[in-house]
């Protein structure tokens, strides 16, 4: 009877030791070249962190504990997508705007200008094309050793300045600063570009470096660019899906089993709240941007002139990306559709063939 009390005894030390063993500390490190006080990045750290560590400490055995690199810290905006790759972080978070190389062809409605200003659409119908065009995701893992998690979706761009204006001609010898594919909104307008990005993007207002920013509100407000640029016209360029969160390759295989639907599951979230919370904190923004500074919305007309402006730049990009073996007149095709599909309608419909 003994032995057998034991042997039990010692059955069940054995499997507490092995459940204990299998229960990990996780630590992962997180980052953005951008600040938190970008929507995304601030999702990020006020969302999806405690959201992830909270149910996967309430499901499983693990902990999870993270370090934090935003603002640039550990990753300047340009270097995420290859921090990612080459493990300096887990899991970043960063605009396509600055990927032209790697990513062409992700920054899809940034090609397709004067789109919905409403975050959750713009979501809605990316979510929409990379489902029916699976090397829009498959890209990550294929050639940069990541998943991507999460599609996120930006608040509706307007145009900041440091000036007043009123028609597209006003702008003619302004310097306007922009990231990426959206500086043609301004080239084929028949505006001067500035690259640029949001970490320097005060400094260089303030000191005139350019004049002006296509932005959001969210950024004019929580980065206080409305003291160097007094002037917030309301024009919708439109809402662009065009950011991503991914997680190194290896870093995913090695979580364990019991964590990985965990974090798909948060990131799903996560990135429907870059949609419903862009779109819920529109009109507060602009609401408190009009009692720091002028805001003012364009006449529809100049708001359409501009769009005829840029009508040629689509079918450019499209055969430019097709050369080079992209699908991307099936996919500009399809935003197009899918921004009807789900109830937009174009100032000017971009044709592409």
């Amino acid at each position: 009877m003994n032995n057998i009390i034991s042997k039990m005894a010692a059955t069940v030390a054995i499997s507490t030791l092995a459940s204990t063993a299998m229960a990990e500390e996780i630590t992962l490190r997180i980052g953005s070249g951008h600040p938190p006080g970008v929507v995304y990045a601030g999702l990020m750290q006020n969302y999806f962190q405690p959201e992830l560590k909270r149910r996967v400490e309430e499901r499983t055995d693990h902990t999870i504990n993270f370090v934090e690199g935003y603002s640039g810290s550990i990753v300047k905006v340009t270097e995420v997508l290859e921090g990612v790759q080459d493990g300096i972080i887990d899991i970043g978070g960063f605009c396509y705007c600055f990927e032209p190389s790697n990513l062409p062809l992700h920054a899809f409605q940034v090609m397709l200008p004067f789109g919905t200003m409403d975050p959750e659409t713009s979501l809605k119908s990316a979510q929409e094309v990379y489902e029916a065009v699976p090397y829009l995701s498959d890209v990550f893992e294929e050639k940069f050793n990541q998943v991507l998690l999460a599609r996120i979706a930006d608040g509706g761009y307007n145009l900041g300045t440091s000036f007043e204006w009123d028609e597209l001609s006003d702008l003619k010898d302004q310097k306007i600063a922009g990231a990426g594919l959206n500086l043609n909104w301004l080239k084929y307008g028949g505006v001067s570009p500035v690259q640029s990005s949001l970490a320097t993007a005060y400094t260089e207002m303030k000191t005139h470096v350019y004049e002006g920013w296509i932005m959001f509100p969210s950024a004019w407000v929580n980065l206080k660019l409305y003291e160097p640029g007094p002037f917030y016209t309301l024009i919708g360029f439109g809402s662009m899906t065009w950011h991503g969160l991914t997680i190194n390759q290896d870093t995913f295989n090695e979580l364990p089993e019991d964590v990985k639907p965990i974090l798909l599951e948060v990131a799903a979230d996560f990135e429907q709240q870059t949609g419903s919370v862009n779109a819920s904190e529109y009109d507060r923004l602009v609401e408190e941007l009009k009692e720091l500074i002028t805001v003012s919305e364009i006449d529809p007309s100049v708001r359409k002139a501009w769009a005829e402006s840029l009508a040629e730049w689509p079918q450019k990009m499209a055969s430019e990306l097709d050369a080079q073996g992209l699908p991307a007149t099936e996919v500009l095709n399809l935003a197009i559709e899918r921004a009807e599909a789900n109830g937009y309608t174009w100032p000017v419909r971009y044709e592409i063939k």
